[in-house]
């Protein structure tokens, strides 16, 4: 029994004994203290997992990863295969998403292969479709109706994460991503390193910025990736999502991981019922 249980139950066989001694007018207190006492022990010995449930019941801001987590794929990798460079980077995101390497020397070596030109892009983002993971746009219709702020805070390129965003009605205001640059001639050009997503801990760095300018007290991050988890804090809680692709280490630091954002969204609407 922990100090703070042990005190709660101390005080309990004091009011006994003052009930002993001074007659049962104590009565209706000692039965007070009981409820306070039983009330506080719960509290006492709630899951971590169930404390973060609740916190998300009341979220006023939720910011996920898109990689993996919004979309089935990691669009580093289908734009490298679109460009023939598939396995080259595949392999090098698998060891950036699981702490291999800092972020932003994996982000630079998989670009300096792939080296994407604007006519790449453009040709990219109308051919490929975008595979929203199963029950995404539910979670994040049910926030948006219950006023919850929604961003999307990505290691992969704005250019490509715009569309998604517009097919979830996120503002493109509310993307903090990768920017690519490019030579006058569309020719790559290198990435905007001064992007704070384009390096370990960044998204953290959003996340702080975030909560400084608009205040928000309950704010979450959703993701795959140790980039992820690794934002929390400053994120008030982290939410690791296996739905896609489980990364253990991941899945160690989450207090409540999920693989189905079903789970999130009855976890919002018991609430209401």
């Amino acid at each position: 029994m922990n100090y703070f249980n042990t005190c709660c139950v101390n005080c309990f066989i004091l009011l006994t004994l003052c009930c002993f001694v001074y007659g049962t007018s104590l009565k209706t207190n000692i039965q007070y203290a009981t409820l306070k006492t039983l009330s506080l022990v719960s509290i006492s010995v709630m899951s971590p997992q169930q404390s973060i449930k609740d916190l998300f019941r009341t979220a006023d801001c939720v910011c996920f990863d898109v990689d993996s987590t919004v979309i089935k794929d990691e669009g580093i990798d289908e734009l490298a295969k679109f460009c023939g460079k598939g396995d080259e980077v595949k392999r090098l995101t698998a060891e950036a998403m699981g702490g291999g390497m800092t972020f932003q020397e994996a982000l630079k070596k998989r670009l300096d292969i792939i080296r994407p030109s604007v006519s790449q892009i453009r040709e990219f983002i109308e051919t490929f479709p975008i595979h929203l993971t199963p029950g995404v746009a539910e979670l994040v219709k049910e926030l948006h109706e219950r006023g919850v702020q929604v961003y999307l805070v990505s290691g992969g390129f704005r250019s490509l994460i715009e569309p998604v965003a517009e097919l979830l009605g996120i503002p493109l205001t509310n993307i903090f991503a990768n920017r690519l640059k490019f030579y006058f001639n569309g020719e790559y050009a290198g990435f905007d390193e001064n992007e704070p997503t384009s390096r370990s801990g960044g998204k953290g760095l959003v996340v702080r910025r975030l909560k400084e300018q608009y205040g928000y007290q309950r704010l979450f991050m959703i993701g795959d990736g140790a980039t992820d988890a690794e934002a929390s804090p400053p994120a008030d809680g982290f939410i690791g999502f296996g739905g896609n692709v489980v990364r253990e280490e991941v899945k160690k630091r989450a207090l409540w991981y999920v693989t189905d954002f079903q789970e999130l969204i009855t976890t919002l609407t018991l609430q209401t019922k």
